[in-house]
């Protein structure tokens, strides 16, 4: 994980409008930021995405 997509999923937290673990609303708000390369990195390594979500890794 890079650190553009940390400070993407940061960024999207910050923001207060949904629970990290729902996954499709994430992505509709990164990609309303434009932030694509979050929303690619979910679709590849999600498994990835939510270890960082729960332990910060």
């Amino acid at each position: 994980m890079t650190e553009k997509i940390k400070e993407q999923i940061l960024a999207i937290r910050d923001t207060g409008l949904t629970n990290m673990f729902d996954i499709t609303a994430v992505q509709r708000l990164a990609y309303e930021r434009e932030f694509y390369e979050l929303v690619m990195f979910i679709e590849e390594h999600r498994k990835e995405y939510v270890r960082f979500i729960i332990a910060g890794k």
